[in-house]
C-alpha cells in the first residue's frame, strides 16, 4: 500500500492528497451508514425491554387483584378489567411488534408469541375464572394456589422473552461497536501513511527548497534544489534551479550597474553640493568676489579643469569688471577687446570655444531672460569635450548666476525707482502746501513793504502783520503734518494706526468722529494700508479746517470679492463751488487714489457736508478671519 501511495505521489502530490482525502471520506461515509443501518436496527430495544419487563409487574398486579378479599368485589372486578386491557395494551406495543417484524424467526419472536399464547389460553381465562367464581373457601383455596402457579410460569416465560430481547439488541450494539472500529483503525491507517508520504515528498522537498532560499537571500547564489522529479514541488525545485542560475547572472550584472551609479551618484552628489553652495552664496552676496573665487574653485574640482574665470560685461563701456579668477589673466579685457566675448552670442550659440594654443578657453554667457550680464571662462585641455553631465551642470549653474545677477541688477534698479518715486512725492508735498504758503508769504510781505513806509498807513501795516503771523503759523502746521507723513511707519496693525489717527484729530479738533471697520474676508498689502491711512489723514485735515462741521464718520468696509470701500463724512457746510474739488489737498487724494488703482469721488451730502468716497480691490483673505467691526 505504501509503495502504491509513494507511486501516486510522485507523478501528482495534488492528485495523491486528494486520493487521500477521497479514502478518508469513503471510509467516514461507509462507517456512518453502517452505524445508522444497525442504530435503525436497535432504534424501540430499549423501549420494547422496558414494556416487555412491565409485562411481568402487571401480571403479578393483577394477581393481587383477584386473590385479595376485598369486600366491593365489583369494584375490584372492574379493576381488573382495566388491568387486563393495560395488560393487552402493553403486550400489543409498537415497539415489541417492530422488533419482531425486524426478525420474525428469532428467538424473541418465539417466545413473544409463546407469552400471546399463554396469556390469552391460560392465564386471562384463569382471572376471570376466578374473580367470579362463587366457590366454598376449600374451592377458592385451590384455585388461588392454581393461579399463583400459573401466573409463575407466565412470568418466567416474560423473563425468558425479555433475556431475549437483551441478547438481541447487545448482539447490535457490539455489531455497532466493531463497525466503528474498524472505520476508525482504516483512517487511522490512512492518515499515517499519507502523513509519512506528505512528510517524505512534501515537506522534505520544501524544506530543501527553504534551506536553498535562505542561502540565496545571503548572498550565495550557488545553492540548488536536491529534490527534482515529475510533481509539483519537483517542477518547482527545477524551477528554482534555474531561477537560481538567472539571479546569479543577474546579479553580477547589478554589481557591475551599481558600481556604475555609485560613480554617477558621486558625481551628482558632487554637482548638487555645487549647485547648493553656489544657490546659497549667491543668494548672500551675488556680486561679492568671495563668492566667485569659492565657486570656481569648486567648479575646477567637480570638473577636472585647470582654470576659470568670472566676469561682468560693462555697462557702460569701458573694461569688463573681474569678479574672481584662476587664470593668470585676460588678455582680452580692455575697452576694445571684451565685446569678443559675445562674439558666441552673436553667432547663434551658447558656447564658444577659443584656442589659446596649450589649451582651450570654454566661454559660457551668464544671463537670464532679460539679458547677458558677464560671462564664465574655463581652461579645458585641447581635444577634450565635455561630458552631457558636466554640460548639464554648467549650463544650471550659470543660469542660477544669471538669475541672481537680474536679481540683484533689477533689485538695484528698483531701489532707485524707489528713491526718485519717493523724492517725487516729497517735491509735491512741498510743492502743494509749504509751496502755497511761502508763495503768500511772499505776496503779504511785498505788500507790506510799502506800507512800512507811510506811518499813516499802520492799522493797514498791522493787518498785513497779523495775516503773515497767521500765514507763517498754517505754514509750520503743514510742516509738521508732513513731517509726521514722511516718517509713519507701519508699525502694529491697520486698526491701530487708524483707530489712533482718528482720535488724533477728534482730540485736536474737538470734532466727534464715529469710526467703522469691517474688513472681514479681505487683506490690504501694506502700500494700500499706507495710502488709505494717507487719505483718511488728509479728508480729516480738510474736516478739521474748513467745513466748520459738528461730527464726522470714518467707514471702510469689504465689499466681497475683495473689493474695498472707504467713506469719510461730515454735517459741514459741505463744497462752496466746483472750484473747491481742485484744492491741492484733494488733488493729493486723487493720485493717491490712482495709487491704489481704485476710484475717488467728492461731493456734498444730501443731509448737509461732505463726502469723500473711495472704491479699490484689495486681495482676498487665505482664511476667513473673525469679523473686524468696530466703531468709535
Amino acid at each position: 500500500m505504501q509503495k502504491a501511495w509513494s507511486a501516486i505521489f510522485g507523478r501528482s502530490i495534488l492528485f495523491g492528497l486528494a486520493l487521500s482525502l477521497i479514502a478518508i471520506t469513503a471510509i467516514g461515509v461507509g462507517g456512518m451508514t453502517i452505524s445508522v443501518i444497525v442504530a435503525e436496527r436497535v432504534q424501540g430495544s430499549g423501549s420494547a425491554i422496558n414494556v416487555a419487563g412491565s409485562l411481568r409487574m402487571q401480571s403479578h398486579r393483577m394477581g393481587s387483584m383477584v386473590l385479595s378479599d376485598a369486600e366491593n368485589q365489583v369494584e375490584d372486578r372492574h379493576y381488573l378489567q382495566a388491568g387486563i386491557a393495560r395488560f393487552e395494551a402493553s403486550l400489543s406495543n409498537k415497539d415489541l411488534l417492530q422488533a419482531i417484524e425486524r426478525q420474525p424467526d428469532s428467538d424473541f419472536a418465539n417466545s413473544y408469541a409463546a407469552v400471546r399464547h399463554a396469556w390469552h389460553a391460560q392465564l386471562k381465562p384463569n382471572l376471570l375464572d376466578t374473580a367470579l367464581a362463587a366457590d366454598g373457601r376449600a374451592d377458592r383455596l385451590r384455585r388461588h394456589n392454581q393461579l399463583l402457579r400459573g401466573i409463575d410460569r407466565f412470568v418466567d416465560d416474560i423473563d425468558l422473552m425479555v433475556s431475549q430481547l437483551e441478547v438481541d439488541t447487545e448482539q447490535r450494539i457490539r455489531s455497532l461497536r466493531a463497525v466503528l472500529g474498524i472505520a476508525l483503525g482504516l483512517t487511522v491507517l490512512v492518515m499515517i501513511v499519507a502523513i509519512y508520504i506528505v512528510r517524505r515528498a512534501v515537506l522534505a522537498p520544501l524544506a530543501d527548497l527553504l534551506g536553498s532560499a535562505t542561502r540565496i537571500a545571503r548572498g550565495d547564489f550557488s545553492a540548488r534544489a536536491r529534490h527534482i522529479g515529475d510533481n509539483e514541488l519537483g517542477q518547482v525545485g527545477q524551477a528554482f534551479n534555474f531561477m537560481a542560475e538567472e539571479l546569479a547572472g543577474s546579479y553580477r550584472e547589478l554589481e557591475q550597474r551599481v558600481a556604475q551609479k555609485t560613480a554617477e551618484l558621486t558625481r551628482s552628489n558632487q554637482s548638487l553640493g555645487l549647485l547648493y553652495h553656489a544657490i546659497a552664496n549667491l543668494h548672500h552676496a551675488p556680486l561679492a568676489p568671495e563668492t566667485y573665487q569659492v565657486m570656481l574653485r569648486e567648479i575646477e574640482q567637480v570638473l577636472n579643469i585647470r582654470g576659470s574665470m568670472a566676469c561682468l560685461l560693462p555697462k557702460h563701456g569701458g573694461p569688463a569688471t573681474l569678479l574672481a579668477s584662476t587664470l593668470a589673466g585676460c588678455p582680452e579685457r580692455g575697452e576694445s577687446d571684451c565685446p569678443r566675448c559675445l562674439n558666441p552670442l552673436d553667432a547663434a550659440t551658447d558656447w564658444g570655444y577659443v584656442d589659446q594654443g596649450d589649451h582651450s578657453l570654454l566661454t559660457i554667457p551668464l544671463r537670464d531672460q532679460a539679458g547677458t550680464y558677464g560671462m564664465l571662462r574655463l581652461s579645458i585641455v585641447p581635444g577634450r569635450l565635455l561630458e552631457p553631465w558636466q554640460e548639464q551642470l554648467l549650463e544650471a549653474l550659470t543660469r542660477h548666476i544669471g538669475v541672481a545677477l537680474g536679481i540683484s541688477y533689477k533689485t538695484e534698479q528698483d531701489r532707485l525707482l524707489a528713491l526718485q518715486e519717493e523724492r517725487s512725492i516729497i517735491a509735491r508735498e512741498l510743492h502743494d502746501s509749504i509751496a502755497q504758503s511761502l508763495s503768500y508769504l511772499k505776496i503779504q510781505a511785498s505788500l507790506l513793504q510799502p506800507v512800512l513806509a507811510d506811518p499813516t498807513r499802520r492799522q493797514e501795516a498791522e493787518t498785513t502783520l497779523h495775516d503773515l503771523r497767521d500765514g507763517i503759523t498754517e505754514a509750520y502746521r503743514q510742516l509738521r503734518e508732513l513731517l509726521a507723513t514722511f516718517r509713519l511707519k507701519m508699525e502694529g496693525d491697520f486698526r491701530n494706526l487708524l483707530t489712533s489717527a482718528v482720535e488724533d484729530y477728534a482730540l485736536r479738533s474737538g470734532i466727534p468722529i464715529a469710526l467703522e471697520i469691517q474688513l472681514s474676508g479681505c487683506h490690504l498689502s501694506p502700500n494700500q494700508e499706507i495710502h488709505s491711512l494717507q487719505i483718511v489723514r488728509e479728508a480729516l485735515a480738510n474736516v478739521v479746517r474748513h467745513a466748520q462741521a459738528q461730527r464726522a464718520w470714518v467707514t471702510i468696509r469689504h465689499l466681497g470679492a475683495g473689493e474695498v470701500s472707504m467713506r469719510i463724512e461730515d454735517d459741514g457746510i459741505g463744497l462752496a463751488a466746483p472750484s473747491d474739488t481742485q484744492h491741492y489737498g484733494l488733488s493729493i487724494m486723487r493720485e493717491r487714489a490712482q495709487g491704489l488703482h481704485g476710484r475717488i469721488s467728492i461731493s456734498n451730502r444730501p443731509q448737509g457736508g461732505t463726502a469723500v468716497n473711495l472704491r479699490f480691490r484689495a486681495r482676498a483673505a487665505t482664511s476667513s478671519p473673525t469679523d473686524t467691526s468696530d466703531s468709535t
